[in-house]
């Protein structure tokens, strides 16, 4: 047995050892790995996270909010932190608007989540409430969801199922991203997050805000109309494009189909335009001075046999001029005139008014349309393009074509966006009218513009567009509509395209429907554009520039034909052609009716109109029933107000 020295020796040499590996391993946590333990429990008490920046706005024109981001919020809760469970149980009850045997349900977990999304002045009561843990989260918002659907688009979604981005969102992504920040957050045993205290490492920058040319008043009152008349006229689908001829700015443009869908098909689908073609065969005529006022070829009545090729008039006609071809929309008269054309020329002319060609706007997947050469013709092809077969246009391009004529000639690109300014609101862009080139003299637009006018006016085939206190120049468009490679069997697109007023052009406005019933653009798409010319008189919207209007002389005309389908007929009050009615009226009750038919209402009362907003009407001012004198101002809000961030 072992001397008790010697175990107590051995007890001691074995406690220095231990000591000894103590020692050292401190010294290794410490010292040699001390910075990598460090950073171990830094990071299970703090994170890093990234601060989104705030999306820029979307305005249209006069500055009412399109696309805003807002602040939402999901919120947590920890029930064994809740002081007073009851309590804070009534109050997710009372700010959230949920059931209290929901709350109670989820507060029995060890952690509750509600996922809202919530506003801010909801879980403002519940900020201060321990044991309430809220999670901010930025999310793009529209006021008027189905305002300008089809060219708004949407920001690409970056969650578990991505969605692309599309339209303005996307083409002017780079513009309204702003640059994201960073700051360190705490973070407990269960890695919930904690805003404070926090270190805020770089502040996000919120992206740039645009104004689009659109004005948000004259876009409601298109879409409002196209999705009527689509039901009207039991269509499968309607564009309407207003564009600003001097600008080349788009005022309006909306897209609809029967089922309620919203493609930018304005941009996105080319259709061939049928007879609004025939004004660009006569421009390439008169531009070469290939026929004079005099010039008249036969309208074989009715049917005219080309080799091959049999062309037929809806309406047979005797001896025309070229101006009796337009306002006809004769297909014979036409095919005879475009022989004195040289394929070249004609071709020249298509392109020179852009078709086949994109338009640069800032837009998306913008379709080039169809245009062949030349040398690609046969030996029918020139009188197809002359009554617009053969090739295919956008909505867009054919507006931009119309245009060029409504501007003396020249042919402007068109553009969506007004204007970019900066997150503290310095302009950095402004839309300038940007000439493409010049098509045709002003001369030779002048004259064009007479015989689109005489279309409407002159026992033309677009009488059904006439206004009675302001002139519209127009071409009516009827053609068989393509689909999978062939004609569809009674499909046919109507095209209506016009430019207002006539002697001092302010609008271009093309309208086109779908296998509407009627087929023919007379029946259904002209008395469209006049529906909404009247509205836009009517609603006095900026759009239009009202000093400009009244200089002009009012000419009277007579009413249009009844049996359209169209809404009311509105005339400027009081109407030219009859003696003013100058007793006191009541301000009519429009209160609860949409913002188009309250318009229409108080202007047949002979009121004039100031509108604010869209939507339904919430208010009239002066109240309904008050006895006001003819002529006086009556302002209406609709539901949906401009907003502006």
């Amino acid at each position: 047995m072992a001397k008790p020295v010697v175990r107590i020796r051995a007890v001691q040499v074995a406690f220095g050892l231990g000591m000894a590996a103590l020692v050292l391993r401190a010294a290794q946590v410490q010292l040699v790995r001390g910075d990598e333990y460090r950073d171990q429990a830094r990071a299970q008490r703090t994170e890093r996270v990234e601060l989104p920046a705030r999306r820029g706005t979307i305005y249209d024109r006069n500055g009412s909010t399109l696309a805003l981001t807002q602040d939402v919020y999901h919120v947590g809760v920890a029930p064994n932190e809740l002081r007073n469970r009851d309590e804070g149980s009534a109050a997710l009850v009372r700010h959230l608007g949920l059931s209290r045997a929901y709350v109670n349900r989820q507060l029995r977990q060890r952690y509750a989540y509600f996922a809202g999304p919530y506003n801010s002045a909801q879980v403002q009561p519940l900020r201060h409430i321990a044991g309430v843990h809220l999670e901010e989260e930025l999310t793009r918002f529209y006021p008027n969801p189905q305002l300008a659907r089809s060219i708004l688009g949407h920001p690409g979604d970056r969650g578990d199922s991505p969605r692309p981005a599309s339209g303005i969102e996307r083409v002017l992504d780079s513009v309204l991203t702003g640059r994201s920040g960073s700051a360190v957050v705490l973070r407990d045993q269960h890695g919930r997050r904690y805003a404070s205290p926090s270190r805020l490492d770089a502040f996000p920058v919120p992206g740039h805000n645009v104004y689009l040319t659109i004005d948000a008043e004259l876009q409601d009152l298109v879409d409002r109309a196209l999705i009527e008349a689509i039901d009207r006229h039991d269509a499968r689908g309607g564009d309407v494009v207003v564009m600003d001829p001097r600008t080349g700015e788009i005022l309006a443009i909306a897209s609809r189909r029967a089922n309620g869908a919203a493609p930018p098909s304005a941009f996105t689908t080319a259709f061939e335009p049928g007879s609004t073609a025939k004004v660009f065969a006569a421009a390439a005529l008169l531009a070469r001075d290939l026929v004079d006022r005099t010039d008249s070829v036969w309208g074989e009545e009715g049917t005219f046999t080309m080799g091959s090729r049999t062309v037929h008039d809806e309406h047979p006609e005797g001896w025309m001029t070229l101006r009796d071809v337009l306002r006809r929309s004769s297909n014979i008269g036409m095919a005879k005139f475009v022989q004195r054309l040289e394929p070249e020329h004609q071709y020249e002319t298509l392109r020179d008014f852009g078709i086949g060609t994109p338009t640069g706007v800032e837009f998306p997947s913008e379709s080039d349309g169809v245009l062949r050469r030349p040398h690609l013709w046969s030996g029918t092809s020139a009188v197809s393009l002359a009554i617009g077969y053969e090739l295919s246009v956008t909505m867009l391009q054919l507006t931009q074509a119309y245009a060029a004529i409504a501007n003396q000639g020249v042919l402007l690109r068109p553009s969506v966006v007004a204007r970019i300014t900066d997150p503290d609101g310095d302009e950095v862009y402004r839309h300038e009218p940007e000439a493409v080139r010049r098509v045709i003299t002003a001369e030779t637009a002048a004259e064009l513009l007479s015989m689109l006018r005489d279309v409407v006016y002159d026992g033309g085939t677009g009488e059904s567009a006439k206004l009675t206190s302001y002139e519209v120049a127009g071409k009516t468009g009827t053609a068989r509509r393509v689909e999978g490679g062939g004609y569809l069997a009674g499909a046919y697109t109507s095209t209506f395209a016009s430019i207002f007023p006539a002697d001092d052009p302010q609008l271009v406005m093309v309208v086109k429907l779908e296998d509407a019933r009627g087929a023919y653009a007379q029946l259904n798409a002209a008395p469209l554009t006049r529906s909404v010319l009247q509205q836009v008189i009517a609603a006095r919207t900026d759009a239009l520039d009202r000093e400009r209007l009244g200089r002009r002389s009012s000419v009277p005309r007579a009413t249009p034909p009844a049996g359209t389908g169209t809404v009311p007929y509105i005339v400027n009050w009081p109407a030219p052609d009859v003696s003013p009615d100058t007793r006191p009226r009541g301000v009519p009750d429009v209160r609860n009716v949409p913002v188009r038919t309250a318009v229409q209402r108080l202007h047949q009362r002979g009121l004039q109109v100031r509108l604010l907003g869209w939507g339904s009407v919430v208010s009239v001012s002066p109240a309904p029933g008050t006895l006001v004198e003819p002529g006086s101002l009556v302002t209406i809000q609709g539901s949906e107000r401009p907003r502006s961030q």
